[in-house]
Formats: structure tokens, C-alpha cells, sequence
């Protein structure tokens, strides 16, 4: 295996790691990640009891493609910020624009 753990977003058992970033927005990252499922994506939602950057770096040891993070201010402006395993912090984004780029990257991959 050439990708030694680090599959590609297309190939990933785990394509993308929701975290909340207390129990409060629980319900929140549930509803993102429903909505990823839909499109047909591989998701997991961390809801352990632990601090976000330890959850942060669980899913970066994971070598998990995405990593999406919500809060007060995600839930507020129904937006989520993102992770990406190579580049880091992406910033905010509409959950839609998000889908349609990584559909895109899945696309142009397989």
C-alpha cells in the first residue's frame, strides 16, 4: 500500500471527521454529518468527552481526509469551518459550496 495510511478522500474508510465543539452543539455536527451521509459520504461525528484539539489530533492521526469543527458560531451562521489533513485551517464555508468541492475532487480522482 503506496499511501501509507493516508488514502486519498475517494478511497478513505473515513472520509471526513465531524467535531462539536462542546456537547452543546451535539445536535448541530449530528444534522452536518446526516446531511454528508446523504451525498454518500463515509462520516463520523466525535462526540467523546474530550478537548477539541485532542479530538483534532485523534482524527489527524486517523490520517482522516476533512475535519469539520462547529460552534457557536458555526451553529449561528449555519456555516462550518474546515480542516484539510495536507493544508490545515480552511476557514468557514456554506456546508453546499463545501459538498460541491469535494464532490468535485472525488470526480476528478477516481
Amino acid at each position: 500500500e503506496h499511501y501509507g495510511g493516508a488514502f486519498p478522500l475517494w478511497l478513505a474508510p473515513v472520509q471526513l471527521s465531524v467535531i462539536p465543539i462542546s456537547e452543546k452543539h451535539s445536535d448541530y455536527a449530528k444534522a452536518i454529518a446526516k446531511k454528508l451521509r446523504q451525498e454518500n459520504l463515509r462520516v463520523e461525528v466525535q462526540n467523546k468527552n474530550e478537548t477539541v484539539s485532542k479530538k483534532i489530533r485523534n482524527a489527524e492521526i486517523q490520517k482522516i481526509p476533512y475535519i469539520i469543527v462547529v460552534g457557536d458560531k458555526e451553529k449561528k451562521s449555519k456555516t462550518i469551518r474546515i480542516r484539510d489533513r495536507q493544508k490545515g485551517d480552511l476557514g468557514e464555508a456554506k456546508l453546499g459550496d463545501f459538498l460541491k468541492k469535494i464532490k468535485k475532487e472525488i470526480k476528478s480522482k477516481k
